[in-house]
């Protein structure tokens, strides 16, 4: 065979698997905006394509998306919940420092876990579940200081098991309170 040809073979060995794995985001984000649902399933189906948005932005304590173009956790996850809650006619009440925010939740099962939904470590460190496949697995979205930007990572991974689940506290849900209807105009 050909330098080219077997070069070629060890790239579709790698891009085929990498991009079925892209598979059920794709789907997901063509089937969001369903006819007629409530307004918390839309704030959960609009989760997903609202994280996308800050993977990759600069981690910085303090620091707000829309002023500084940076972030830290608990920017990240108000933003998230801000934008979708938005979008699904909803405004979710007000930024939390993390501590706050986590106090405004309640435990769920893993079997229970939908968008939106956190998870928590020993340490209250927290990451936002953005999205479950069909599949059941979990994509993840923080402000991870040690990497300086907002990181994903999904419950496949080895740093899921190696590390998430060796800290782990549990599965938490914001509190219904914090979400109200938007008030019409």
């Amino acid at each position: 065979m050909r330098r080219s040809t077997i070069h070629l073979i060890l790239i579709l060995i790698w891009a085929v698997p990498t991009l079925a794995s892209y598979a059920p985001g794709i789907e997901t984000q063509r089937s969001q905006k369903p006819v007629e649902s409530s307004p918390t399933v839309l704030f959960r189906q609009f989760i997903p394509s609202i994280a996308e948005q800050f993977i990759g932005m600069p981690v910085v304590f303090g620091g707000r998306p829309k002023l500084t173009g940076s972030t830290d956790n608990s920017w990240l996850f108000y933003s998230i919940f801000t934008g979708a809650a938005k979008k699904a006619g909803l405004i979710y009440k007000t930024f939390m420092p993390m501590d706050l925010l986590l106090s405004n939740t309640h435990r769920i099962k893993a079997d229970d876990v939908k968008n939106g939904d956190l998870i928590v470590l020993d340490n209250n460190l927290a990451a936002m579940v953005y999205q479950v496949a069909p599949s059941g697995r979990m994509l993840f979205i923080y402000a991870s200081k040690k990497r300086g930007k907002v990181t994903t990572f999904n419950s496949e991974n080895i740093v899921y098991y190696a590390y998430w689940l060796e800290h782990f506290k549990g599965f938490f849900r914001i509190n219904q309170d914090l979400l109200m209807p938007a008030r019409p105009k």
